[in-house]
Order: C-alpha cells, then structure tokens, then sequence
C-alpha cells in the first residue's frame, strides 16, 4: 500500500496528540535508562493508558509478549518466528501477527507506538516521524542493568509496571541460582558464534557469565566483539569450557565440532542455545 501522512484533522490523529506528548517526555528518560540503569517516573496519567504497540526488534518482542496484554500487541518482528532468530519461544510468536519492519505495513495496522532497536534504517525511521508515529528505539543491552531497565521500560510504555516488577524478579531469582558460591575461582569459557566469533567483554553475555561463576575467555586474551578466534589458537591455548553457540550442521560452523577438540581433555564442550 502507498504511506501517506495522516491528515491533522482525522481522528487518529486528534485521539494520538495525548501519547505524543506523553512520549516527548518520557521516552527519552527511557533511552538514557537504559544506558545508566537508572529509575525513570512518566507523568501523571501514563501508566492508565495501554496504547497499541508494533515491535520490529527480537529482543523488544520477547519482553512485550511478556509484559503486555495480547491484544495491545498488533505484531511482532518476523524474526521472532525463526528459531534461528527469535529471542523468544517462537510457539508464542506464531501466536502474534508478523511485519518485515516496512513503514507501509506497520501504517497498516495503525498502532499507537512502533518499538524497534537502534540499527532501525534512517528511511524507516524519517518515515514514522513523517506519519506521526511515535517510534521508541531501545539500544543493544550491555549488562544485566541495563537489559532489566528496558523490561521496566517497556512493561511502564505499556501501561503494566507491575508485570516488568514481576518478570525483572524473575531475572534476579535466576541469576541468584545460578550463583557460584563463594570465593570459588570463575571457569574460563568461551562462547564460540557462528564462524568462529566471540563476544566482546562489555556484553549481555560477558556479564551473565561473571554473575554465574566464569570468566569470558576470549576477552582475558585481548579480543573484541565479533572477532574471530580460530581453531588452531583454540587448540594451543585452550579455555576450560567451551559453549557452543553456533549450528554445528551448518558449514561454517564445523569447526564447533571439528574433532581436533576431542584431543582437549581438560576442556569441556557444551551447547549454548543461541
């Protein structure tokens, strides 16, 4: 279908003047949250408003199915019906409609906030602001702070705080199991991507790895994300855990499984669902 701006006068318009305002003041506080980990307080009046939402990010779609009710949900990404994607189970995906990310098709389900991340193409974005729609953009979270101020963001941009109060404890009673005990040295591990990758040390998974008992082994040795560690560097050098997180069935994923690596009885291999 052909975008076209919304005319001032319609009633979409009239009825969406309240969230825009709402929104100009405390999305950015949202946005400076989620780098700080800080608390953010919206106006009086927003948490009564449970406005209809469209999501064009993984991450944001798996916290909404969360956090929101089903029916302010007017679609998630269509990354999150692949499980080579989703950030979610992808049953409960397929539950929600789908969009690609194109303006036309989320004008078409005329939502009254669109959510993506931060790598959103400039088009689409001049796009949504040409139309009038509100559009909240959340970056990568880097720690565990800043991944649970996006939950409390977007349960309080959806009208439900108390279901981001619920599933942010859910996080800390995780990680709180998964604890190691005390004063028990961290276990060297590498999480290995698709074609060799690993992460860098100031990420979601580095951080949920020092919180449960190991260190990120690829960062002790002075790489950065999404360099590439080879398998002869592997072998001459070895971490004590292995996590797998790559398609060992695809072909530039064989060197997770290559069997050079059973050679390393000190190390242990594991899968890691990506």
């Amino acid at each position: 279908m052909q975008g076209r701006p919304l005319s001032s006068s319609s009633p979409r318009k009239r009825g969406s003047r309240g969230l825009r305002r709402m929104l100009k003041v405390w999305v950015p506080a949202f946005t400076g949250m989620t780098v700080a980990g800080c608390t953010a307080h919206p106006p009086d009046g927003a948490l009564h408003h449970h406005p209809t939402i469209v999501s064009l990010n993984p991450c944001t779609d798996a916290i909404l199915a969360e956090v929101a009710d089903a029916g302010q949900v007017l679609a998630l990404s269509d990354y999150s019906r692949s499980p080579a994607s989703s950030s979610m189970d992808v049953a409960k995906a397929r539950r929600f409609a789908a969009v690609s990310g194109s303006v036309e098709e989320v004008l078409a389900l005329r939502p009254d906030v669109v959510v993506a991340g931060s790598f959103l193409p400039p088009a689409t974005v001049a796009g949504f602001r040409r139309l009038g729609l509100p559009l909240v953009q959340l970056p990568i979270a880097g720690t565990v702070a800043q991944s649970k101020a996006q939950v409390a963001a977007l349960a309080l941009l959806a009208g439900h705080p108390e279901r981001g109060r619920a599933l942010n404890a859910r996080i800390d009673a995780a990680l709180a199991q998964a604890a190691p005990p005390v004063g028990e040295a961290p276990v060297s591990a590498v999480v290995w991507q698709a074609g060799g990758m690993v992460p860098g040390g100031n990420t979601l998974i580095a951080d949920l790895l020092r919180r449960t008992g190991f260190s990120l082994f690829s960062a002790a040795q002075g790489m950065r994300q999404a360099d590439v560690l080879p398998l002869e560097r592997m072998l001459a050098d070895p971490s004590q855990v292995i996590l797998a997180a790559g398609d060992p069935r695809a072909n530039e994923d064989r060197l997770l499984s290559h069997p050079a690596l059973d050679a390393l009885r000190g190390t242990r291999r594991e899968r890691l669902d990506p």
